[in-house]
């Protein structure tokens, strides 16, 4: 018997862990079924002979393993350190060797390649079969995952277990947006009627809709129970200031400005940005004047819009989201998911401003003799450069690549979306500039408190 508090794997987990692949084998059993139905054949490559296989074959397969492995985890014997069913050590430090060593460049990299995935391969990603298979990958991951003690500690806390929901509800809703989406395009293109419009039958208020709400309010009121027993609530002890937690941090729907002080003084992060995403999203309906799209689902017809959006949704908030509260630990160091939590870990940082960029760290600060003594002279590169952003971009946006935006929008709505769309795109390029060159503020007058 181990004794080791920080086992990977016990006795109960390995029971508990049983209890999701029993999930899951349920779950494939019904997809069996669906593909017996529904599902053709497929021809196997000469090595295996070339014939034709039913597909439902390989799902028979699958989900006789998965109802192997459930049965292994409740009926083992074996001492918890022998259990063979882990994620590899291996995958473990490769991924916290890409994601922990260093920062958050590697992440967002992924993030974002993700999403550009997701929008170009929206037509593939929709099928039911290639869904089910990334649902069933994904579980997988998270149940060979928790394997691991550093993994279940942090998952595993009352406060991320419904996080961890989030995810898979935002991609289901993603799934969901797109197939029909998608669906509407293809109809569009053959001129047939919008699935809105074919299938849009008018029912009563009572009794139809108040039974399926009341229906609704009786299976959450029952999770919620259920939920309210089955973990223990976050509630730790009386608030003192000799003792904060260490990382220190809000609430999960306000990860995503905390991470932003990262990179922003808190003025920005804290004030300003959260000021622009609130009066950006009551500019919309002021500023779009494309009227398609209104009532139904599609994407041909509003292509940079929803990948604006989705983009600023998926990319800048719930991915920070997954980083503040899967990677951010002790001194707000970034962490692997398989990392052990140390507070002792210390990162190297040499971050500069741009003025020492150019008054210290080049021959320019040797032809002035150092850095100016007057504020605004010292500051005038991320001066000049911020208001070249700012005041410069919109025009040369106007007269280039969205020309025909300004052409519709007019000068006053073009320039309001324009400085709203270069606003969001400050977040990235900051963090971008934060990991190439280590560059803390573009302008710095911490004499009046002012930094950019």
């Amino acid at each position: 018997m181990s004794f080791d508090p920080h086992a990977n794997l016990t006795s109960d987990v390995i029971f508990s862990l049983g209890w999701l692949y029993l999930v899951l084998f349920a779950m494939n059993v019904y997809w069996t079924f669906r593909s017996i139905k529904r599902d053709g054949h497929i021809r196997m490559w000469d090595v295996f002979g070339g014939q034709d296989v039913p597909i439902s074959g390989f799902w028979i397969g699958y989900t006789i393993i998965l109802g192997l492995v459930a049965a292994a985890h409740f009926t083992t014997n074996s001492a918890p350190e022998k259990f063979l069913i882990r994620m590899p050590e291996w995958f473990k430090l490769w991924a916290d060797a890409w994601l922990a060593y260093g920062n958050a460049a590697f992440f967002f990299v992924l993030a974002i390649l993700m999403f550009v995935v997701i929008i170009v391969a929206r037509h593939w990603l929709i099928r039911p079969t290639v869904a089910w298979i990334l649902l069933n990958l994904s579980i997988l991951f998270v149940a060979l995952s928790m394997t691991d003690w550093d993994f279940r500690q942090i998952v595993g806390k009352p406060d991320n277990v419904p996080i961890v929901s989030m995810l898979f509800i935002v991609g289901f809703f993603t799934w969901l947006y797109f197939s029909r989406a998608v669906d509407n395009d293809r109809r569009i293109e053959q001129g047939r009627e919008l699935f809105e419009n074919e299938k849009n039958e008018k029912v009563l208020v009572w009794p139809d809709l108040v039974y399926t709400e009341m229906i609704c309010m009786v299976v959450l009121t029952v999770v919620l129970v259920a939920w309210g027993l089955l973990l223990q609530a976050p509630l730790e002890e009386p608030a003192n200031s000799a003792r904060t937690p260490n990382p220190s941090k809000a609430p999960w729907y306000f990860l995503g400005l905390q991470e932003m002080l990262v990179y922003y003084d808190p003025w920005l992060a804290g004030v300003v940005f959260p000021s622009m995403i609130v009066v950006g999203l009551m500019a919309i309906p002021y500023i779009d004047y494309n009227t398609k799209g209104n009532g139904y689902y599609t994407f041909n017809q509003r292509k940079f819009a929803i990948t604006v959006f989705m983009f600023g949704f998926m990319a800048l908030w719930i991915a920070m989201i997954i980083l503040g509260t899967f990677m951010r630990g002790p001194n707000w160091n970034i962490f692997g998911i398989y990392e052990f939590w140390d507070v002792h870990k210390l990162l190297f940082l040499s971050n500069v401003n741009l003025s020492e960029y150019v008054w210290v760290h080049s021959t320019v600060g040797d032809w002035f003799g150092g850095p100016p003594s007057n504020i605004f002279l010292r500051e005038s590169p991320g001066l000049l450069l911020t208001a070249f952003y700012l005041l410069a971009l919109p025009p040369l946006m106007a007269a280039t690549v969205f020309r025909k935006f300004y052409m519709r929008m007019g000068f006053i709505r073009f320039m309001v979306f324009a400085n709203l769309v270069l606003l969001m795109a400050a977040l990235p390029i900051k963090m971008v500039l934060r990991w190439l060159f280590n560059l803390k503020y573009i302008v710095a007058i911490p004499e009046y408190f002012f930094n950019i």
